[in-house]
């Protein structure tokens, strides 16, 4: 079977089929989106604001392209989340291209079906935020300095610089760090101080950056002036490095199990690669991708703010890892393969007896959680079980090796797309999409209480009223906050989320 026909199907059924399965998920898709549903309703294109309030967490291009989607689509799941799997499925093809040329075409497959089967790539690919997005453009800006290491041309340079401008548009100046610190450190590495300066200096190249990078900033700057810069720059640039922002923080050893889980169901082939890579690296192309990898996991891991997404731009060269080995072992699938991704469904199908043990933060979280368990049902539990059954079974036939990997992959993200986080989003996501469709139906102006959720305005399609609440009122809260209302009259209420009538 055409191994690039096995990949696409994977793409379709991953990236693209599950896009409009669950709601928004709050916050950051929710805040996103809504940021996007505002733009279009104001009709200003150059500064984003969330429920009216200036938002500058991240630069410009991914709601453009949100809202793009969202005119050629309707406003819509689907739509909010295309961009990021669009921007997913290059990343993907591109990481194909560039195996192929340098390794060759098994490699290639491998690489590109453990980031198209990888548990994180697989979250981040079906999100409405700028993570695929910015993931895309780091891909093909160190994939186009390679190129031109090796050949050369120059014209991979400028396409080098002109991803990194798109990556600064995406999300800012770990667009330009990754690049510049990788290449700088492979350069130096190599004694190449003058080939360096070089790529550093073009001036046809710094030229494509700013023309392409600048002027969204200098007219956001325009507008907005020094709240730009502090709110930027400042707050969500540097403060992220320097200390833990929203209680995103975490030990220097943060990123080890969010690296073995984030790679399942290919964690064993992650750790044989990463085991081998001593020897490998005394090649060129070994050591520059190894360089990509150790940077972006010892920088976020000497980061104040730490989020799990992180230290997924650096996952590109594992990809490649894996699939070098993979493609060299001759070893038939066995139960090394197997172990984690059967950790993983077993404890998922245990997951409902897990809740029992769970301390809820507050009565909302003490309602959610016995709804919980009503959602995670023995219909879950046998689900996750059949794929295990499944999965076992494979190992045994006497299919190629490549389409038992690739079975593997998709049963186990299909089960995670489609059960776990659809059951997830039917638990938590979809009280606050009734909630908020109920009001909008009956034109009712809200108050978010104690509960920020942009989802819900999102399906409001308004924003909230900004007051204290008072007689009369409709306001949206959950169920930690009732106590603080005398007397109330419920409107919609489901798994701790409330929309309620303040009442005499």
């Amino acid at each position: 079977m055409n191994l690039r026909i096995v990949l696409l199907l994977v793409t379709l059924l991953n990236f693209f089929l599950p896009l409009g399965f669950t709601p928004l998920f709050d916050l950051d898709e929710g805040a996103f989106s809504e940021a996007t549903r505002e733009m279009l309703k104001s009709g200003n294109y150059l500064t984003t604001y969330l429920d009216g309030h200036l938002r500058f967490d991240k630069p410009i291009l991914i709601y453009w392209l949100q809202a793009s989607s969202v005119k050629l689509f309707g406003l819509n799941e689907f739509a909010l989340r295309f961009p990021s799997a669009l921007a997913a499925t290059i990343w993907a093809w591109s990481l194909w291209f560039f195996s192929r040329r340098f390794f060759n075409e098994k490699v290639a497959f491998y690489a590109v079906l453990a980031m198209l089967g990888a548990l994180q790539v697989n979250i981040i690919a079906k999100a409405a935020i700028a993570d695929a997005l910015l993931n895309l453009f780091i891909a093909l800006s160190l994939f186009s300095v390679w190129l031109y290491i090796e050949s050369k041309k120059v014209r991979f340079l400028y396409l080098a610089f002109a991803a990194i401008a798109f990556g600064t548009l995406a999300k800012g100046p770990v667009a330009i760090l990754i690049p510049l610190a990788t290449t700088s450190l492979y350069m130096l590495i190599q004694r190449d101080i003058k080939g360096l300066l070089k790529m550093l200096f073009n001036p046809v190249g710094i030229a494509i950056f700013l023309s392409i990078s600048m002027p969204w900033y200098i007219l956001e700057y325009l507008d907005q002036g020094q709240k730009f810069i502090d709110g930027f720059f400042l707050k969500h640039n540097l403060e992220r490095f320097s200390k833990s922002l929203e209680s995103h923080g975490g030990s220097y050893f943060y990123y080890i199990p969010v690296l073995l889980v984030g790679f399942l169901p290919f964690t064993t082939p992650l750790l044989k690669a990463l085991y081998r890579i001593k020897n490998n690296i005394k090649e060129p192309l070994f050591l520059y991708l190894f360089i990509w990898f150790a940077f972006v996991f010892l920088f976020f891991s000497l980061s104040g703010t730490k989020l799990p997404h992180y230290i997924i731009y650096g996952y590109t060269p594992l990809f490649i890892f894996i699939g070098h080995t993979m493609a060299h072992s001759k070893k038939p699938l066995g139960w090394l393969f197997l172990i984690p991704t059967i950790i993983a469904l077993v404890l998922f199908a245990l997951f409902p007896y897990f809740i029992n043990f769970l301390e809820p933060k507050s009565s909302y979280y003490t309602e959610l959680f016995a709804a919980a368990k009503e959602y995670f049902d023995l219909q879950f539990q046998l689900f996750a079980i059949l794929i295990t059954a499944i999965i076992i079974l494979l190992t045994k036939s006497r299919l190629q090796k490549e389409i038992k990997v690739a079975l593997i992959a998709l049963l186990f993200t299909l089960f995670i797309n489609l059960k776990v986080i659809g059951t997830y989003g039917n638990l938590a996501q979809v009280p606050i999409k009734e909630a908020a469709l109920f009001a909008k139906k009956r034109n009712l102006n809200i108050i978010m209480y104690h509960f920020t959720r942009p989802s819900f305005l999102l399906y409001l399609e308004k924003q909230s009223l900004k007051k204290e609440p008072d007689v009369g009122d409709f306001v949206f809260t959950n169920r930690s906050s009732l106590p603080k209302f005398k007397k109330y009259s419920v409107q919609y209420s489901k798994n701790g989320v409330y929309l309620i009538k303040v009442e005499k």
